[in-house]
């Protein structure tokens, strides 16, 4: 018996260990419960609102748990033998009407500034956007010269030491921190959609249409995301990986990426054309 307590201590100890070194990857952990960290002012403010929501949410149901134990205590066939016949009481209903009404009010008030918040940066520094292929995520970089480069889940086979499954991309979006960056999102074939847990975001990606959202990153990191949306079978296999950089290092990462793709994308359009010539 010992020394199945031990076994089993020792395997809770692991998975704790474990769970706090991949917890500050910003990607799931496991027995994970609750938000992954903020990075951005918008999922701070998903942080104070749920919080909020959690107070108000368990107030309601101790009170109607205590309601309940009150009126089976107070109210069953030994305690009270004679049942009241009252069939309205004017205080009681108009209580039960106007108290829900202000608990939607205070709910509805940080709710709706929190949408706001979140729509759209109105001073963007840069812009990102993003197309939603099956089965992979293709990025254009419009104010860095218009560079663009697809990024694709890595199997599993082909996973290096510490990539997580499912999560790892060949292909890494870099971003500066401390900048206000404006996400634009299509898709060229069906709705996708487009999720950072860290950031706050999970926007749809339609087909002949653009979104548009912001985010903020305040520190750097890697932060890892998945297409939400059920576009089809293999929608669970489109990773997203966001890199987070000082200002400085995402402008030598620019003057890096614009060469690099713009050879990636000379060859492609090379490679159609001599595609072209041959049909």
């Amino acid at each position: 018996m010992f020394k199945r307590l031990k076994v089993f201590a020792l395997l809770g100890m692991s998975t704790l260990l474990v769970g706090m070194q991949n917890a500050s990857a910003d990607q799931p952990v496991p027995w994970q419960m609750g938000f992954q960290p903020a990075a951005t002012p918008v999922m701070e403010r998903i942080h104070e609102l749920h919080s909020m929501l959690v107070v108000i949410i368990v107030a309601i149901t101790l009170f109607v748990l205590a309601l309940l134990i009150y009126v089976a205590v107070r109210f069953n066939e030994k305690a009270n033998p004679v049942p009241s016949k009252t069939t309205h009481n004017t205080l009681l209903e108009v209580a039960w009407t106007v108290i829900p009404i202000i608990i939607l009010v205070v709910i509805s008030v940080p709710s709706l500034k929190l949408l706001y918040f979140m729509d759209k940066t109105h001073n963007p520094e840069m812009t990102l956007k993003v197309t939603g292929h099956q089965w992979y995520w293709s990025y254009e970089y419009p104010d860095d010269g218009g560079f663009t480069f697809d990024s694709v889940m890595v199997d599993e086979e082909d996973l290096e030491e510490g990539q997580t499954r499912l999560l790892t991309v060949d292909e890494e979006v870099v971003l500066p921190v401390d900048t206000d960056i404006r996400v634009l999102l299509t898709s060229d074939d069906v709705i996708h959609n487009w999720a950072v847990p860290s950031f706050g975001i999970k926007i749809d990606t339609v087909p002949g249409r653009t979104n548009e959202t912001w985010v903020r990153i305040s520190r750097e990191g890697t932060f890892k995301g998945q297409c939400s949306e059920l576009c089809g079978v293999n929608h669970g296999f489109m990773p997203i990986s966001v890199k987070a950089v000082s200002k400085e290092a995402y402008k030598a990462w620019v003057i890096e990426a614009q060469e690099e793709y713009a050879k990636a994308g000379d060859s492609n359009i090379r490679v159609a054309q001599a595609i072209k010539s041959v049909q």
